[in-house]
């Protein structure tokens, strides 16, 4: 079954702006079913990279086709866990995702690709083929708080992650007191928005209000910023 493609347009936000396009959006678009009172829920990523980083890599170097890895829970919980692979293709991205239990993320985190090539799942027998021909192993953690608002028009996703931390040296990822940093030098908010074909000229609109006073659109990467802490020269 085909992927399917969709926009992803990213911007670091001011707070003030946060503040204003949140208030927006809670008038016109819906709140994200998972969230709590405040339509928020925080979220962990243990991503994956090969022995030679190429995902770290190929992201810098802005390798037009290029795949991460990576295992994912919410509000520090093991009741849902998602095996993800987020794949950029050229301007487009697109996710494949799939349930799986605490007992085969461990096994991941392990990297431990022992029996993986058995399975139904093809995201699986992937992660089977990355684990065998290039060393794909758990790098790093990230977390962060996120709030999304949600319109049926062109399956629209706009959210905001905050509060962005990097758990360095540790793949401890059911650890709720895991000790993590910031990567940013400030409290930077990053702005998201997914949408399918074309984004409605009013939702385009509001954002254009929202972020008149300046929000450059940058192809900003969480995991790459999770992972500075290794390198002198990032």
């Amino acid at each position: 079954m085909a992927v399917p493609l969709r926009h992803e347009l990213k911007f670091f936000i001011s707070p003030i702006q946060y503040q204003v396009l949140s208030r927006t959006l809670r008038a016109t678009l819906h709140p994200d079913p998972h969230g709590d009172e405040k339509n928020q829920y925080h979220i962990r990523s243990l991503y994956f990279d090969t022995y030679n980083d190429s995902a770290l890599y190929d992201k810098i170097n802005g390798t037009a086709d290029r795949d991460k890895y990576r295992i994912r829970i919410y509000n520090f919980s093991d009741s849902i866990i998602r095996l993800e692979c987020k794949s950029k293709y050229r301007d487009l991205i697109s996710k494949r995702s799939v349930g799986i239990s605490r007992d085969l993320a461990e096994q991941l985190i392990s990297a431990d690709p022992t029996g993986l090539d058995t399975t139904a799942s093809g995201l699986v027998s992937d992660v089977f083929r990355e684990m065998r021909t290039n060393l794909l192993h758990p790098v790093v953690i990230v977390d962060y708080l996120r709030e999304a608002w949600l319109h049926p028009a062109e399956e629209v996703r706009i959210t905001f992650d905050m509060q962005l931390r990097s758990g360095v040296g540790s793949i401890d990822l059911f650890n709720p007191r895991l000790p993590t940093v910031p990567p940013f030098d400030h409290d930077e908010i990053i702005l998201e928005v997914k949408y399918n074909q074309v984004l409605p000229p009013y939702i385009e609109g509001l954002l254009t209000w929202a972020l008149r006073d300046g929000a450059a659109r940058s192809a900003i990467s969480k995991y790459v910023w999770c992972r500075r802490f290794e390198f002198k020269d990032f």
